[in-house]
């Protein structure tokens, strides 16, 4: 009787197939130090979905999602230590949250064959697949981000930026400087004048540009900031009684612990985004229901629904589509991280399917290809609104230069192919 138990076991094990391992995110987060406003959220957010996924839908295609958290204190020389001690691990992808962490990444992603995604951040000629072949950015970079602000401050001006003078406020960071080139191109292109004000870490001392702001009154004030660095400038701007509707920022300058400590003189500020706010969407009903009231959400629960936690969210939502995909294209549940980099490369997000996810406008809609993994690079404005304490997208996705940026990308891009001695193209 024993021996025939066993035997029935045995059969049924062999005919459900082994079993297949997690799929693993790593999340390189950065809940200490300076800079952890705004990567505690963020890491809330990612891992929160990937814990919705699971409870909800038994993970991505039937196989459980496993978040690897790995502090890097927002450090570059950690974060390369996280990404060496958790690639073993079956590392499907990795988002450093850094443009630091980012280089020092890039060529190490490409030896190991797994892929990098730098939503929103990095380095921008990434978008060129045929030279980064494992490193994506969709669905917009740092360039269209000052595209899209100097379209906004286009649309604010009748289509006339000649002779208006706008200064940016930057982290002086490789960060803070990557759009400095894209808004020369622009001040040549529209007739305006640039000033650049450079703030070192952390951002807490600004005193001395914020008197050159008084002095020199520009038109507009642009901030490249993070961390700390945000809510002392919006305070200054403040001190200095600068219109707050003409002070917009980039999205990584654009969250509620950003502007909150300014109170009511923070009202109207502005920055461009690559999704959208708040938490009117079905998708935190879901996470509510199957993460919150379980006891499960990776923080206190109190970040749910805010302009990070969102985007924490939303990368989290890209990668998992991009896992289904690579599914989809092997005809296996259970990819490696080399098939992921093809989902990746194969990703299409149509507004049909971020309905059907719960997340319904919720960035744009955009494809992937091998000569593009910027994506479209459409970017939207929002505002804060002091009163209700909430932050609103006040325009569509819209398109930014693509002539200027198309131009800067190959440039940049292909100067590092040369450097590095790649042959660009698809594979």
């Amino acid at each position: 009787m024993k021996k025939t138990l066993t035997t029935l076991a045995l059969g049924a094990a062999m005919a459900a197939g082994p079993a297949m391992a997690d799929l693993v995110f790593p999340d390189l987060s950065y809940r200490t130090g300076p800079y952890a406003a705004g990567g505690i959220p963020f890491s809330d957010g990612y891992n929160d979905y990937f814990t919705l996924l699971n409870e909800r839908d038994g993970g991505i295609g039937g196989v459980p999602a496993k978040v690897i958290e790995c502090e890097t204190g927002y450090n570059t020389e950690k974060g390369v230590e996280c990404y060496e001690s958790t690639k073993g691990e079956g590392a499907l992808i990795y988002q450093p949250l850094s443009t630091g962490i980012t280089y020092q990444l890039i060529p190490k992603v490409t030896a190991d064959n797994i892929p990098l995604h730098t939503m929103g951040y990095g380095r921008t000629s990434a978008a060129n697949g045929e030279v980064f072949s494992h490193v994506f950015n969709y669905p917009a970079n740092y360039w269209n981000g000052a595209s899209g602000v100097v379209n906004h401050l286009l649309e604010e001006n009748g289509g006339d930026l000649s002779g208006k003078k706008i200064a940016l406020v930057y982290h002086n960071s490789a960060y803070g400087k990557e759009p400095i080139r894209t808004l020369e191109e622009l001040s040549k292109k529209h007739g305006f004048e640039l000033v650049t004000l450079p703030v070192d870490h952390p951002g807490q001392e600004q005193k001395s540009q914020w008197l050159q702001i008084r002095r020199e009154r520009p038109d507009n004030v642009v901030m490249w900031g993070w961390g700390v660095m945000n809510q002392v400038a919006i305070q200054e701007a403040a001190n200095i009684r600068f219109p707050m509707e003409n002070f917009i920022g980039v999205w990584w300058s654009g969250a509620e612990h950003d502007v909150m400590s300014a109170g009511a003189k923070a009202n109207g500020y502005k920055a461009v985004t690559f999704h959208n706010v708040g938490r009117d969407f079905p998708v935190f009903d879901d996470i509510k229901t199957h993460v919150s009231d379980k006891g499960l959400a990776a923080g206190a629960g109190d970040q749910i629904g805010n302009v990070l936690y969102n985007r924490g969210m939303y990368a989290a939502m890209l990668a998992a589509e991009a896992a289904k995909t690579a599914q989809e294209i092997h005809g296996t549940k259970d990819i490696t991280a080399a098939m992921m980099r093809d989902g990746m490369e194969a990703l299409v997000m149509t507004e049909e399917k971020m309905a059907g996810l719960g997340m319904p406008n919720f960035g744009p809609a955009f494809n992937v290809s091998c000569e593009n993994h910027g994506g479209p690079g459409l970017v939207g404005v929002t505002q804060w609104d002091a009163d209700s304490q909430t932050w609103s997208l006040i325009s569509d996705f819209k398109a930014t230069d693509g002539e200027v940026i198309g131009g800067l990308i190959a440039e940049d891009s292909g100067a590092y192919a040369a450097e590095n001695n790649i042959e660009a193209g698809c594979k």
